[in-house]
């Protein structure tokens, strides 16, 4: 595998899926961290395909109990005192210097979640092509192994839809932001899985000033909207409709911008406001309901 390895995503929907091919899986409200353990030592990637193992040095340490040449995707997040997945936690460590990073995990150490196995050791190697059931074993298999005070743990999952439903109705307070189901038979895809990968998620509406988009001025791709919080974060892909009614509006400035994950925008000028659907803990932005 070469880095920086593109990460898999799952499309939101209104209801989990039934049937027996799915695995459901909690959805943490951390930060995506792609881990690799190489023959030299550990590096970690945010699903930007920067490089943040400065700020997250308490789990690279960790990593290094993993044998060379495992790649693994999932959740970096961080407890309160009273045992709450905290996203503001999160966000305030990725978001420090090296110093202040280490200072941090001396406080409130973080722990990595890990819900797939891209790549095994020599001889096994890439295993994305495989499907999710045999990666989801070899991930369990491969963590089985490490020692029992490790903060490397797998995500909790099920195949009973009920026990899904019931997390996500009862654990929305302790950080549990929601629910992806995956086919047991699907493989590790790049980029948004429209029918393989779906989530559910804790969701509210909300107004927010576009401040860009990517794509042209004519036909923008998507909207970088400043939330209620002051954070900056990219839409979804705009519908056609909804792209040709904003795009008149768009006065694009002459640079470059980027939000808080490393995503290149166009700034814009002008107070346009749309209505989004956003989580309530997270900073990004699920989908553009409509100009306001």
């Amino acid at each position: 595998m070469d880095w920086p390895a593109s990460v898999a995503l799952a499309q939101p929907v209104p209801e989990l899926p039934t049937g027996t091919d799915w695995s459901y899986e909690m959805k943490l409200d951390g930060h995506r961290m792609i881990m690799w353990r190489t023959g030299d030592g550990v590096r970690l990637q945010a699903r930007s395909g920067r490089d943040v193992t400065a700020a997250w040095g308490d789990l690279a340490l960790a990593g290094h109990h993993l044998p060379a040449g495992t790649v693994l995707d999932g959740e970096a997040v961080i407890t309160t005192e009273d045992g709450r997945i905290s996203f503001e936690a999160a966000q305030a460590r990725a978001s420090s210097s090296p110093t202040r990073a280490h200072r941090l995990a001396a406080q409130r150490p973080a722990h990595y979640i890990a819900f797939d196995a891209l790549q095994l050791p020599s001889p096994t190697g890439d295993i994305r092509a495989r499907p999710y059931s045999e990666r989801r074993a070899a991930l369990l298999n491969l963590l089985a192994e490490l020692p029992a005070n490790t903060p490397i743990q797998a995500v909790s999952a099920t195949t009973d839809r009920d026990t899904a439903l019931t997390w996500y109705t009862t654990l929305h307070n302790q950080g549990i932001e929601g629910i992806v189901a995956k086919r047991t038979t699907s493989p590790y895809r790049a980029g948004r899985t429209r029918t393989s990968w779906l989530k559910i998620r804790h969701a509210d509406t909300i107004e927010a000033t576009v401040a860009g988009y990517t794509g042209t001025a004519r036909q923008p791709r998507a909207l970088a909207v400043r939330l209620p919080d002051g954070r900056i974060a990219l839409s979804q892909r705009l519908t056609t409709a909804l792209a040709t009614r904003i795009a008149p509006r768009l006065v694009p400035q002459p640079e470059r911008a980027h939000t808080q994950d490393g995503d290149a925008y166009t700034p814009a000028s002008g107070e346009i406001v749309v209505e989004v659907v956003a989580g309530t803990t997270r900073h990004a932005v699920v989908t553009v309901v409509r100009l306001r």
